[in-house]
């Protein structure tokens, strides 16, 4: 589910409203192992453009 998150948030990551609603999917398909890795790779791969919408997604997990 991580890679198939990956490959998603890739394809929307035009769109700000596209990139949160899938993001928030993800962060509900994907294991608690692969929690912590999609949040690294959103950071890192998105973090310029996304990061308010990331650090949100992941501080209702908290």
């Amino acid at each position: 589910m991580l890679e198939l998150s990956k490959k998603v948030l890739s394809k929307v990551s035009f769109d700000r409203l596209l990139f949160r609603k899938e993001l928030r999917k993800a962060i509900s398909w994907v294991s608690k192992e692969d929690l912590v890795h999609l949040q690294m790779w959103c950071v890192i791969t998105y973090g310029h453009l996304y990061g308010d919408v990331i650090s949100d997604c992941f501080s209702t997990l908290v």
